[in-house]
């Protein structure tokens, strides 16, 4: 009985309301990260610095690979990433996740459109995205989208749980980069 209960506290903890608040304001300098993740399935090193020479950068953060929300998110992001390259953008999703899921993750869910890298402690801590339940880290990062510009400010900053409106939001400020707005 007491296992059964232990089990009850635990799947009604997570069903909680999380707490995510990005910390990093626009006009912050967004802190530099090197990191290995996955493109199409095969294993990549992922450096900002080098991602902005090319253009914006949409660095999205999500709590984890092959859950409902993340997958619905991923496959957003795959679809619009012919959208973002017109804007000169590079989308790059960002989670704890072990490389050996990323790989498999930036094929199925990612669709081999994008690059997806694991946020280390440091990478979560610099970019304040750990995600809380009760006040106590749940291990994973929140959802925080961030658009980076080239000089490496950040121009836009969305931190929601719900995925729904990552995508649009962050195509928008791409556009409006882009056009100077």
């Amino acid at each position: 009985m007491k296992m059964f209960t232990k089990s009850i506290a635990f799947a009604s903890a997570l069903m909680l309301p999380a707490v995510a608040q990005a910390a990093l304001p626009v006009g912050a300098k967004a802190p530099q990260i090197v990191t290995t993740g996955a493109k199409a399935g095969k294993e990549v090193t992922f450096n900002l610095r080098s991602a902005l020479r090319k253009g914006p950068v949409v660095l999205y953060f999500y709590p984890k690979a092959f859950t409902q929300g993340c997958t619905l998110e991923a496959h957003a992001f795959a679809e619009a990433t012919d959208d973002f390259a017109k804007y000169g953008a590079s989308v790059v999703g960002m989670s704890a996740d072990d490389v050996p899921t990323l790989r498999k993750f930036s094929s199925e869910e990612c669709r081999d459109k994008f690059a997806v890298a694991t946020a280390t402690p440091a990478t979560i801590k610099a970019y304040d995205v750990a995600l809380s339940r009760e006040g106590k880290p749940a291990g994973v990062t929140d959802r925080t989208s961030y658009v980076i510009a080239p000089n490496g400010k950040i121009t836009f900053v969305h931190s929601e749980l719900d995925y729904r409106d990552h995508v649009k939001l962050t195509l928008a400020a791409v556009k409006a980069l882009k056009s100077g707005k």
